[in-house]
């Protein structure tokens, strides 16, 4: 897999996807009972924390606990994007006790495909892809400081804009394709296809805010004290915050643009393989594999383990595969600082990246 043409690239990834070929079926009972128990444990520990019961002590490590499970919980999303329907009534079920009222609904992260288009992948049309390795610092500061303002964005997102967008077809369809996406490229528009379930939109938007609206009457009643709201940020934002740093290590963010080979992707994504707690709390299921991921994205996460061993055995020395390999997260974020520190100078990377996100090239 050393070479570059696209013929050997196929066979390669056809003979990878021979030994791994076993490995792609869903067990919907990991699935169930892992989201259950995430979900269910971590709300546990939030109300804990939310409600000020037993000492500061308990109260800190039941925040820390929550983040760490509402963070796994929330993670089942990308397992949702890529299922196609595998397992039926678990996207249901999770929009119903996570996505909705968390404000992330799944439809809100329809835009992780263009993550995976071959041709949109790595560039200003990709969702999920910022030039951080080839850019100055400055610009993986701006991507650390979106964290504190993704939760409040959220409730404008759905008891704001939402009945706003359906005012007028121009405004929804700009809110469709603004500020309808989770990802970290602020610069990305996305594409709505031909095929967009707009009526789910519609459910999952309106839900949202009937969910907002319901909030907002106990807060304004006194039923709800003003000060619990400064505790939910608190705890969104952590958990938000642990996803927008695990991500720092999915890539090494060197693209400038540019359209990437197949093999390029492959080389430009992270697998961390070393074995840590850090690695287990930063990395839920599986997206420590994230190279195995781009490679076959409808994999089960349970299965990825294993895949990745299969790999890592049978595949010869020189493979492009062994190169994803990254022994733990400061490893890949010490690359990544490292190579943005060489290109401090380097501003007109990001004036030409906005430019070629305002105008979709």
């Amino acid at each position: 897999m050393n070479a570059s043409s696209p013929a050997t690239d196929r066979f390669a990834l056809d003979d990878m996807r021979r030994i791994v070929a076993d490995l792609f079926a869903y067990k919907p009972a990991i699935y169930w009972l892992d989201f259950t128990l995430s979900a269910g444990l971590g709300y546990a520990l939030a109300l804990v924390y939310l409600t000020g019961s037993g000492p500061v002590w308990a109260q800190a490590l039941a925040f820390l606990g929550a983040g760490v499970l509402l963070f796994r919980a929330g993670t089942f999303m990308h397992e949702i994007v890529h299922m196609n329907g595998a397992l039926p009534g678990f996207r249901l079920f999770w929009n119903l006790t996570y996505g909705i009222p968390l404000l992330m609904p799944s439809l809100m992260y329809r835009n992780h495909l263009d993550h995976h288009n071959i041709n949109r992948f790595g560039t200003p049309r990709d969702g999920e892809y910022l030039p951080l390795g080839s850019a100055p610092p400055a610009e993986t500061i701006k991507y650390l400081l979106q964290v504190p303002i993704l939760p409040p964005l959220a409730v404008l997102r759905f008891l704001v804009i939402t009945p706003l967008s359906y005012l007028h077809p121009g405004l929804r369809r700009w809110v469709l394709r603004r500020v309808s996406s989770y990802g970290s490229n602020p610069y990305y528009q996305r594409e709505i296809p031909p095929d967009e379930p707009l009526r789910q939109w519609a459910l999952q938007e309106w839900a949202c805010f009937a969910w907002l609206a319901f909030l907002a009457t106990l807060f304004v009643r006194g039923v709800l004290p003003w000060a619990l709201l400064g505790k939910v940020y608190l705890l969104m934002t952590f958990a938000v915050g642990l996803n927008w740093v695990r991500n720092l290590a999915a890539h090494h963010y060197v693209n400038t643009g540019a359209r990437m080979s197949y093999q390029a992707q492959l080389e430009d994504s992270i697998n961390i393989t070393g074995q840590t707690w850090l690695t287990a709390l930063l990395f839920p299921v599986g997206l420590r594999y994230h190279a195995l991921h781009h490679l076959f994205p409808a994999m089960p996460y349970h299965s990825m383990g294993e895949a990745h061993r299969r790999l890592m055995a049978q595949l010869p020395a020189d493979a492009a595969y062994r190169k994803t390999d990254c022994p733990n997260f400061f490893a890949a974020v010490s690359q990544l600082w490292r190579g943005a520190k060489a290109h401090a100078n380097n501003r007109r990377l990001m004036q030409n990246w906005r430019r070629l996100g305002a105008t979709g090239g």
